[in-house]
């Protein structure tokens, strides 16, 4: 039997090829993800080699299709495409959550020690990922016990039911995502919970420098602990330590009844002036496997950002009222968001014949903005942005 070595797998009732084209030394190996489309394995056993053929080889091979009760990615905006806020520009982390690309929050105990954006320093992307979420170093800031410095995604509850964890039935998940940082090492991050008293430290390696990495992490779904269920709380918090202390740096590998945000020994990325650090194709999946980043259209990834938050241009609120009377207009909301959110003016507002424009109500579907009749009559006033906020 010559090389390549072509392997049946039935999936359900189609049938898919994969070729294989090497082997161990021991000739027993495993193949993962037959055809990008699942997780499969081959063994080989009883092989002998004459001549540049193998013979009596006892071939078998199995494979599954991920589950897909909806999308695979619990991850929204994984590849980093969605900048409502900053449109690219730069934001240098505070000591409060602060959102930079849509879905991407980060946090420091002490402020400006980063910087994060949209494809910051221009390097080369990998291969079917135009964008990236980039973390620049402001200083070399040498991280305390109680510090921690961290890029998160929180997941909503609604998103991550099925995954039974704090049952014994809890789900096994695959993260995986590439990354590029001008540091080398062994890097960290975690899982935690809603409450913060479970979490999952995990390990990863850069071994060069400059150079993106495909980086894939399995996790066994926990059986313990309080689990937020199908609700519009937080779910998972997913985080990647840029520098974290010993307090909140656990064990890799293992669950934990406490609130680690990275693992113990992770390198630390505010700890080098200049230090980048660069992350996109985010997926966590349920299953043992990572398989190929999950692409959606534009649009449909936009609207799901826009559960969260949303921006409008060039608003009017007009009407006819009495002299120092509120009128009201209600709009309609992009997509129905997570909670009511919290709108606020961001930018100019112009009048005529009126003050005092306001959000004055919100819901999940929909928002009034109020403003004041200067002298009885027409009034109206118009700016932009307007910026609503149901951020987990």
């Amino acid at each position: 039997m010559a090389l390549p070595i072509t392997v049946p797998f039935t999936f359900g009732n189609a049938t898919t090829t994969q070729n294989l084209s090497s082997l161990d030394a021991d000739f027993s190996t495993v193949y993962n993800a037959v055809n990008g489309i699942g997780n499969g394995t081959v063994s080989l056993a009883n092989v002998s080699i004459t001549g540049g053929t193998i013979a009596n080889a006892a071939i078998t091979g199995s494979a599954s299709y991920p589950e897909n009760g909806y999308q695979r990615n619990r991850i929204i905006n994984g590849n980093m495409v969605i900048d409502q806020r900053n449109a690219g520009a730069s934001a240098t982390q505070t000591t409060s959550v602060l959102y930079t690309l849509d879905r991407w929050a980060v946090y420091g105990t002490v402020a400006s020690k980063f910087t994060a954006q949209q494809n910051a320093g221009s390097v080369t992307t990998p291969a079917g990922f135009p964008n990236y979420l980039g973390v620049t170093s402001s200083s070399a800031y040498s991280v305390a016990a109680g510090d921690v410095f961290w890029l998160t995604q929180y997941i909503e509850g609604f998103n991550t039911a099925d995954l039974g964890w704090g049952t014994a039935s809890a789900k096994t998940v695959t993260l995986s995502f590439v990354v590029y940082s001008s540091l080398t090492g062994t890097f960290g991050g975690a899982l935690r919970n809603s409450a913060t008293n479970r979490s999952y430290p995990f390990s990863y390696s850069i071994p060069t420098a400059n150079t993106w990495t495909t980086i894939s992490v399995t996790i066994a779904g926990d059986t313990s602990g309080t689990w937020v269920g199908a609700t519009n709380g937080i779910g998972i918090n997913l985080s990647f330590g840029l520098g974290v202390g010993a307090t909140s740096s656990g064990t890799a590998g293992a669950w934990a009844a406490a609130s680690y945000v990275s693992a113990t020994g992770a390198v630390s990325v505010v700890g080098t002036a200049s230090a980048t650090f660069y992350i996109t194709g985010v997926q966590l999946e349920v299953g043992t496997v990572a398989t190929p980043f999950e692409r959606q259209i534009y649009s449909t990834q936009l609207a799901q950002c826009q559960r969260y938050y949303q921006v409008y241009t060039d608003m009017m609120v007009q009407g006819y009222q009495g002299t120092g009377a509120t009128l009201y207009n209600d709009f309609p909301l992009i997509v129905q968001m997570r909670t009511a959110p919290t709108g606020a003016y961001t930018g100019s507002f112009a009048y005529i014949n009126a003050s005092a424009a306001a959000v004055n109500s919100t819901t999940g579907n929909k928002y009034r903005l109020s403003l004041v009749v200067t002298t009885t009559g027409y009034g109206a006033g118009y700016g932009n942005p307007l910026t609503f906020s149901a951020e987990l």
